[in-house]
């Protein structure tokens, strides 16, 4: 496997194909997928409470760890990605 150390290392790619192929042998280093995550102030956002079954948690969480995520700000990702979907297409 190899190891994406700065965002440089990217290739541009021509289609999703090509970037799927991509990462079936690179993966960015923990380090370089920390310093990209934002770090919300608290008025930034609202806490709430989401009830789980806990094999569909523990899912989110295996799939959060392999790629280097906070399971939380994974599942936030996730919703924001459905959202924006939804939006343009009601």
């Amino acid at each position: 496997m190899n190891i994406i150390t700065a965002w440089s290392q990217l290739p541009d790619f021509e289609d999703d194909a090509a970037e799927n192929a991509f990462w079936q042998d690179h993966e960015l280093a923990p380090k370089l997928m920390a310093t990209s995550i934002h770090e919300a102030s608290s008025r930034e956002s609202t806490t709430i409470t989401l009830r789980f079954d806990p094999r569909m948690l523990s899912r989110i969480k295996r799939i959060a760890r392999s790629r280097f995520l906070n399971y939380q700000s994974m599942m936030k990702q996730w919703l924001a990605e459905r959202l924006e979907d939804e939006m343009k297409n009601p």
